[in-house]
């Protein structure tokens, strides 16, 4: 196997088992927290919320430093040590007995982990340049279809098992994944890049900040992030309002947030075929009009069908976008500070994961359509602000 393909594989393995993993239990801690004895309902949901949103606002924090650190002294290591931390965490979440120590332990995680930017930094620079759209699209499309798994494995495993047990093979997903990673990735199929870029001296926050197009494809990354979490708080009481029987919201909701999954994968897949012959910007702009599109019909469907072709149309269009945005990214960033890079574009893909839930929640107190005609507003001013101010190399 090329030597390139086979950190590919390492690293898209490593992103596909690590996100299902992490979505084997999260999904179900309300129900954990429970569990540890507490029983009003809004408390639940408080340390539910703090403990889901104290990870991604941590981790936004750091992730421009570890991958400093990544240009450093490697991205294996760095991936090492997230996973690590991960198998911990994981595995002792299974052994809390307060609420307050699931919070502690989320911290932890967001402190320490943060391995889903690094993943895509090693795969963009183990690849031939003409390749870096393959190997991103590739790893982003394995990371978009583990969520799209694991809630169905960990509902059969909590069921059977118990969520206890279930912490615990998530603990053991991460271990599997640590040992992938540390047998087969290769840090010197990059090591010579990364080498010439250090002897060119360091390149600050500051600098990657002022990087063309950069800022502009912050704002992509986190405006993606920032439409596609807003469903999650809003759209089981959507589908209600349409119409739907309480006892099948679930699992048509289910359904459409597994469609989306799958759009979104499918459109990290065939971005690198776009790429080819359409710029970035082009790419970009394109799929933020068809989110546009999908979200505006989700506004004004009343029927379900109608609902779920438009989920379709909406995830291929951020898939294809959030590629494009990062193979764009990849090209600009100078080899060798792709970890800096990619560590605060990761941020802002964070702070939009983190920032999201509670602006839909606020917006779906007051009318639920109104979350999806925001959503389809900002795809719109994203796909013209693309279109009009990114400079084509």
């Amino acid at each position: 196997m090329i030597a390139w393909r086979r950190n590919l594989f390492a690293v898209t393995a490593v992103s596909f088992i690590g996100f299902t993993g992490f979505t084997l239990v999260m999904p179900f801690l309300p129900l954990f927290i429970r569990e540890l004895g507490v029983s009003d309902i809004g408390e639940i949901a408080l340390w539910a919320g703090v403990s889901l949103g104290v990870t991604p606002a941590v981790n936004a924090l750091v992730s421009p430093f570890w991958g400093r650190l990544a240009d450093r002294f490697g991205r294996k290591i760095m991936v090492v040590r997230s996973l690590a931390a991960c198998v911990f965490a994981m595995g002792a979440m299974a052994f809390v007995t307060q609420p307050w120590h699931v919070f502690g332990l989320r911290a932890m995680l967001g402190l320490l982990t943060g391995y889903g930017g690094l993943t895509l930094t090693m795969a963009a620079e183990s690849a031939p340049p003409e390749s870096v759209p393959v190997a991103i699209g590739t790893v982003q499309t394995a990371q978009r279809l583990g969520p799209a798994v694991g809630p169905v494995i960990g509902g059969v495993l909590a069921g059977l098992l118990g969520l206890r047990i279930a912490f615990i093979v998530t603990a053991a997903f991460y271990a599997v994944a640590l040992v992938l990673v540390f047998v087969l990735y290769d840090d010197k199929v990059a090591h010579t890049q990364q080498r010439e870029a250090s002897e060119r001296g360091r390149v600050s926050f500051r600098s990657v900040l002022a990087f063309e197009n950069f800022l502009l494809l912050m704002f992509v990354v986190f405006s993606i992030q920032f439409v596609d979490r807003s469903f999650g708080p809003v759209l089981p009481l959507f589908i209600e309002q349409r119409g739907i029987g309480a006892a099948r919201v679930p699992v048509v909701a289910g359904t459409l947030f597994s469609m989306v999954a799958i759009a979104g994968a499918l459109g990290h897949h065939f971005c690198a075929r776009l790429l080819k012959r359409f710029s970035p910007r082009i790419v970009i702009s394109a799929g933020a009009t068809a989110a546009c599109a999908g979200t505006a019909v989700i506004a004004a469907a009343d029927n379900v069908w109608l609902m779920g072709g438009a989920m379709i149309v909406f995830g291929g269009g951020i898939g294809a976008a959030m590629t494009a945005a990062y193979s764009a990214a990849a090209s600009l960033i100078p080899a060798g500070v792709h970890g800096t890079g990619f560590g605060v574009l990761t941020s802002a893909s964070l702070i939009g994961m983190a920032v999201s839930p509670v602006v839909a929640g606020l917006l779906g107190s007051t009318s639920i359509r109104g979350v999806f005609i925001v959503d389809a507003a900002t795809m719109a001013i994203l796909a013209l602000l693309v279109r009009r101010k990114m400079i084509e190399g």
